[in-house]
């Protein structure tokens, strides 16, 4: 998601019909039209201009880039003039940049958002990731695994935290035969339950990632 109208992004589609039932998300880049920041998320206009493109970045004017970028694109803008009172002036010429969108995460310490990467298997979590050293710190989550409790703050560059299907990650383990392990403790540095005498016999994914990034909040924060 982002500051610009969802139905900019997401044309009217049976499998979303009832989204607008799930608990909201309310991520602190998603700025609301009186909100500033030097950067905002956008959508590439249909509006037609000589040089460039224009973005929706969810104020009452577009914002006017340098590249010319195909309609509907959705881009990280930084705006040229950072001042508050620039970036919400009603009227006037709005001008910024298209940059990556980890830019406002590395230059300015913001949280911007998540990407999403499908891994076929349990051994491509590992052998897929996108980072040049891979995941310094992996950590698994099962029922099976020790009391997250115990867990002492780590400092990380890259921090891996996987949660099993229904069956937990031991099936993952056997049903993948790209790993030579037996055991699945052995693929993490921490193996933690984050949910202790949890009483049910399972615990929904979207469930459990709320409870262990709670659970494990002060091991993540350095």
């Amino acid at each position: 998601m982002s500051s610009v109208p969802p139905k900019l992004l997401f044309p009217i589609h049976p499998d979303l019909q009832f989204a607008g039932l799930i608990a909201p998300f309310d991520a602190p880049h998603h700025l609301r039209r009186t909100e500033a920041l030097p950067y905002r998320e956008g959508v590439v206009s249909s509006k037609p201009i000589k040089e460039g493109s224009l973005v929706n970045v969810g104020l009452d004017r577009d914002c006017r880039v340098s590249k010319k970028l195909p309609q509907g694109v959705r881009v990280t803008v930084k705006f040229d003039d950072p001042d508050t009172n620039y970036v919400l002036k009603p009227k006037g010429k709005l001008r910024g940049t298209v940059v990556s969108p980890h830019l406002p995460r590395r230059e300015a310490g913001l949280y911007w958002g998540y990407s999403v990467r499908i891994a076929n298997s349990l051994s491509k979590v590992f052998s897929e990731c996108p980072f040049r050293n891979g995941y310094d710190v992996k950590v698994g989550t099962s029922e099976k695994g020790s009391d997250s409790r115990l867990l002492k703050p780590q400092s990380f560059d890259h921090l891996l935290i996987v949660f099993g299907g229904v069956e937990g990650l031991e099936y993952a383990l056997e049903n993948d035969e790209s790993l030579a392990e037996d055991d699945v403790r052995k693929l993490f540095e921490h193996y933690v339950n984050t949910c202790p005498s949890q009483g049910s016999r399972t615990i929904r994914t979207e469930e459990a990632i709320l409870i262990s990034m709670n659970a494990l909040s002060q091991f993540i924060h350095k």
